[in-house]
């Protein structure tokens, strides 16, 4: 199975009783999203380490399994799609998920509310 996956998600890896991070290498299961979702954990790095008690070396190796774990695509790889993910997209910010998702022609997973409810 193919999924693309959230920031929300990816948040989720760094929980080591999360059930994201534990199926998440599943072989059967191929999951990608937009390279800027690195970004953004890294942005939010220090609340990261502080809600999940981890030392920054900690983090640095549960980045490292992320990158193994996740396909990551550059905006150029998807941004064809942004019109159609536009009208679809309750959210600005999750534009870059649902372009690749139908890029992909793959579901999206996410934990946020407003995503779930909205089909592709």
């Amino acid at each position: 199975m193919r999924l693309v996956v959230d920031t929300n998600i990816l948040f989720s890896f760094f929980n080591r009783k999360s059930t994201a991070r534990e199926i998440s290498t599943r072989y059967d299961l191929l999951l990608y999203s937009p390279t800027f979702a690195l970004t953004e954990l890294e942005t939010h790095n220090d609340v990261i380490i502080k809600r999940f008690s981890l030392t920054k070396i900690q983090y640095s190796v549960i980045i490292k399994l992320l990158q193994t774990v996740v396909n990551f695509f550059e905006e150029k790889e998807y941004e064809t799609f942004f019109p159609k993910a536009k009208k679809v997209s309750p959210d600005p910010d999750d534009r870059d998920f649902f372009a690749l998702s139908f890029s992909l022609n793959c579901p999206l997973w996410s934990n946020d509310t407003d995503l779930k409810n909205n089909p592709l």
